[in-house]
């Protein structure tokens, strides 16, 4: 984990977060993804970033319904050749 204090990007940003935590579900399918963000927002700290990574078209409904309910932030989503990137900063 980073312990620098970085200015983060936000959802209308064209430069990408920087991660303190990357999390690579791709190849897993719903609702693995989902669970691995979960574990890897408890490794975290508040406001810190995890960036996920999965190949699951769930995911794409999953995560931001997720940090709707659960107050995370979703900053940015990246899609290219079917892998959906998500940086999501802990509340």
């Amino acid at each position: 984990m980073n312990s620098q204090s970085q200015p983060h990007a936000d959802a209308n940003n064209t430069a990408e977060p920087t991660p303190d935590l990357v999390i690579d579900a791709s190849g897993l399918a719903c609702p693995m993804p989902l669970l691995k963000a979960k574990q890897g927002l408890n490794r975290l700290e508040s406001g810190q970033i995890l960036e996920v990574r999965a190949t699951d078209p769930g995911a794409e409904r999953d995560i931001p319904a997720f940090c709707s309910i659960s107050g995370h932030k979703l900053l940015q989503v990246r899609a290219a050749n079917a892998l959906f990137s998500y940086w999501l900063q802990k509340r």
